[in-house]
């Protein structure tokens, strides 16, 4: 599979700090996206988490059915600039949240059978509410970072077997479980498997399955027949309507974010400031945590010049980390951050001030480039009083 994206890319034609997202990368991925619908008859959404650049949306919606949202904001966003189906799912709903949602979403996932049962009256004042869903914990771990496991023990996410003895089902209409993150289809059909065991018998009387995210379906080696297999198995033996919802596998391989060295200063090893924040504009970094590759630079020590790479805010940990260059930084620089569409710009703080990146398009067919949002400082401001 072709992972290529931004090729002979001149980070100069663009503002500092930027993100870029090729949309024939974008494109890409959605096609392959595509082939699993048509292959399954699965519904595939955007899941609004990872990626929700809205200049995009009349592309993503030429080929996935509509997005989840986890917030009313999410579900108003996919509901005005999106279309299609919009679902909705947080841990905990707010009466005003709930009655948002009513009006934006198709479906509604709660999580737990307390509000379930104590939003109907709630419910009840809709003439044509949307299909309700709960969210099930299989209590089978696949994820190997707690932060990022919705299994771990003591999660606040899904309802484990246990709790449905005794409940009513009426009003449900479909089960949902997440339990990944960056996985492949080995790692969904174990869990699939852990999960039918547990709350198989209920599927009968369900109209959908909600698989959630985290899958990494257009990475290479990502196994598609496998994950055919999983959904195929769960729609024809319960005659289900299956649902994904990833956001990485969405925009992963096709941007990077572009920033300038602001300065090179000596403490114990060459520091390199650039005009991008790790905790303001990638706090995956940090919370994750990983090292993002730069374009062509190396692993700390495999190229002549090593530095540590720190960001604009003061936050003492702002750094990026180790990397070394075939030859000499010096303010001016520009660098290629990769892969940097997915779980960034849905991420951004104004912390310090630190003005946010903008927003870029790039068309690779015809070599042009839209810069779609530029950042200043009202952004900042309006978040405040």
């Amino acid at each position: 599979m072709d992972r290529s994206y931004l090729v002979g890319f001149d980070p100069g034609r663009v503002p500092s700090p930027s993100y870029v997202v090729d949309r024939g990368a974008l494109e890409r991925n959605l096609r392959i996206l595509d082939s699993v619908q048509q292959r399954t008859g699965c519904h595939i959404l955007l899941a609004l988490k990872g990626f929700a650049m809205f200049r995009v949306f009349p592309l993503i919606s030429r080929y996935l059915k509509g997005v989840c949202a986890s917030s009313p904001h999410e579900a108003r966003l996919g509901r005005e600039e999106f279309g299609g189906e919009v679902h909705g799912h947080a841990p905990a709903y707010s009466e005003a949240d709930l009655r948002a949602l009513l009006s934006f979403c198709d479906h509604i996932v709660f999580n737990s059978f307390s509000q379930w049962e104590r939003f109907q009256r709630v419910i009840a004042e809709y003439s044509a509410p949307p299909q309700f869903g709960l969210r099930v914990n299989p209590r089978h771990s696949e994820t190997d970072v707690a932060l990022y496991d919705p299994c771990a023990p003591g999660s606040r996410l899904g309802i484990p077997r246990d709790q449905f003895t005794g409940r009513s089902l009426a009003g449900i209409s479909g089960l949902h479980f997440h339990t990944l993150c960056e996985k492949g289809s080995d790692a969904l059909a174990r869990t699939a498997e852990a999960f039918e065991k547990q709350f198989g018998d209920f599927l009968p009387t369900m109209r959908w399955l909600n698989m959630g995210g985290g899958h990494h379906i257009t990475k290479p080696n990502y196994d598609i027949d496998l994950l055919c297999e999983v959904i195929d198995h769960f729609k024809n033996k319960y005659d289900l309507t299956i649902y994904l919802e990833p956001g990485e596998a969405i925009a992963v391989h096709t941007g990077a974010l572009i920033t300038t060295v602001l300065d090179i200063v000596e403490n114990d090893e060459p520091v390199a400031i650039l005009d991008t924040s790790v905790t303001c504009h990638m706090p995956d970094v940090l919370e994750m945590p990983y090292r993002p590759d730069i374009r062509g630079a190396g692993a700390p020590g495999e190229l002549a010049y090593t530095y540590r790479l720190g960001g604009v805010s003061c936050l003492a940990g702002d750094v990026l980390g180790m990397y070394s260059f075939a030859r000499p930084l010096q303010p001016g620089d520009r660098l290629i951050l990769e892969d940097m569409s997915h779980y960034t710009m849905v991420k951004t703080t104004t912390f310090n001030g630190v003005r946010l990146p903008s927003i870029v398009l790039y068309e690779p067919d015809s070599d042009s480039v839209e810069i779609v949002r530029e950042f200043g400082y009202e952004d900042y401001r309006g978040r405040l009083s």
